[in-house]
């Protein structure tokens, strides 16, 4: 299936265009793609609520998926293919069986959260546990987002991310996802959606559990970003997710009564993994050593968010204290090996698979639900922004420096800022064509009509 493609240039070329992880972390794509691999995992599980990006690649963009998959298994030399996706997707499923080849097959997901967690994928789908603080290579496993590997179907073309697929959903006239170009202000992406339909509106940036609330209409999207969440600033999910440090480690401090529920529910905790959350909140009422040897049962948290917003019923923010506490270890010095986390791990936790927690549940106590009734299909739209603003720390890996100058001119698709030529990196492109003003932080572009 690669045709004329040269295996030995495809690595290049994924890094030449930029191409990173579009699941969230943004991790440089070219480097997964080095390591070999038996199996590749090809995640379109999509478990944030409302988010519909994954499903719109899978139906929309399914030749150029495949295209992808078939040359990251070829670079990789894995012989298997899978294609994650929740089984409630029945349009999703219908549209992409019948074009599998022999060698990919697709992998029903329950309807549960956090299904697209990449450690539940490597186990729901071979049986082996990635090591702890380990990645899914050391199990002879690749995984990667649907959209990444759309975007590596392209890299092999010669053409560079300068667009990310996005779903605009919440309290707006009319839902959509689509391919937006990246640096787009996310009030010129949320018009597209009509009408904002609450008074004092913010937005998630991101799914509703791991994403960052933002109340800058002005901000940008990234290549990493997958969705915008317009909710009022008083909803309950905002509140939640607006909490500080010193709030939520004072709440934290008086109210945890050590009930352990935020540890039972904790998805990596049932894998076996060393994490506790119980431990962490028991660490803000100590000093010392004994706080230190509870902080360490922080390190292997994913951050999903289901111990703050499903399973406290205090209503504590167990997750944001595990994710301070993991700054602080690292701050330290007290970061574990990834062998000394592999010491600690336990069995898979006989109680796992009925603790799932069911995702139309969880969109109803985050308060979701009368969002839940329109989904956010594809809009085919050609967008024009008469500005873009595009960081340079939207990604992983060494931060890319300006290749161009203010008064410059440069049209879409050109590199525009390069990472140093050592170390894990990638480059920048022009999302659209116009004159570039630097920022320090960010390259604005500015569309000449």
């Amino acid at each position: 299936m690669s045709g004329s493609i040269d295996m030995n240039s495809l690595v290049e070329k994924v890094r030449s265009a930029g191409v990173v992880g579009a699941g969230g972390g943004g991790f440089p794509s070219y480097v997964k793609m080095q390591a070999r691999a038996d199996i590749l995992i090809a995640n379109g599980a999509e478990c944030e609520p409302l988010l519909y990006k994954d499903q719109t690649i899978i139906q929309q963009f399914a030749a150029e998926l495949l295209k992808g998959m078939a040359l990251v298994m070829e670079q990789t030399g894995a012989s298997r293919g899978f294609i994650a996706i929740k089984e409630k997707h029945q349009d999703s499923i219908s549209h992409i069986e019948g074009l599998l080849p022999g060698n990919i097959e697709l992998k029903r997901m329950t309807n549960m959260y956090p299904a697209g967690d990449e450690y539940e994928l490597v186990y729901e789908i071979t049986g082996d546990r990635i090591p702890a603080g380990g990645l899914p290579k050391d199990v002879g496993v690749a995984v990667q987002n649907v959209e990444t590997l759309v975007n590596i179907a392209r890299a092999a073309e010669g053409k560079p991310v300068t667009r990310t697929m996005i779903t605009v959903h919440g309290e707006v006239e009319h839902p959509f996802t689509a391919w937006l170009p990246i640096g787009m202000r996310f009030a010129d992406v949320i018009s597209l959606a009509g009408a904002i339909t609450c008074d004092d509106p913010v937005v998630i940036d991101g799914g509703a559990m791991m994403g960052t609330v933002v109340d800058d209409m002005d901000a940008s999207i990234a290549a990493v970003s997958s969705g915008l969440l317009v909710l009022p600033r008083d909803s309950y999910l905002v509140r939640r997710r607006s909490e500080t440090e010193q709030q939520y480690k004072r709440i934290g401090k008086s109210g945890c009564d050590q009930c352990t529920l935020c540890t039972e529910m904790c998805p990596r905790y049932l894998l076996g993994y060393p994490i506790q959350p119980h431990l962490v909140m028991r660490s803000l009422l100590t000093t010392g050593v004994v706080s230190e040897t509870l902080s360490v049962h922080a390190q292997a948290c994913c951050e999903c968010n289901i111990c703050t917003l499903w399973a406290c019923p205090e209503q504590l923010n167990p997750r944001d204290i595990c994710v301070s506490t993991k700054r602080d270890l690292k701050a330290n010095d007290l970061w574990l090996t990834p062998e000394q986390l592999q010491g600690q791990t336990r069995e898979v936790h006989s109680m796992r698979e009925y603790r799932g927690v069911p995702s139309q549940r969880l969109t109803r106590k985050l308060g979701l639900a009368k969002y839940d009734s329109k989904t956010a299909h594809w809009k085919d739209v050609q967008v024009n922004p008469s500005r873009v603003v595009i960081s340079l720390h939207q990604r992983m890996g060494q931060q890319p420096e300006p290749v161009v100058r203010s008064g410059d001119m440069v049209s879409e698709g050109d590199v525009i800022a390069a990472p140093p030529k050592e170390g894990m990196g990638i480059p920048l492109h022009a999302s659209i064509s116009g004159k570039v003003t630097l920022t320090g932080d960010s390259i604005v572009i500015d569309a000449v009509m």
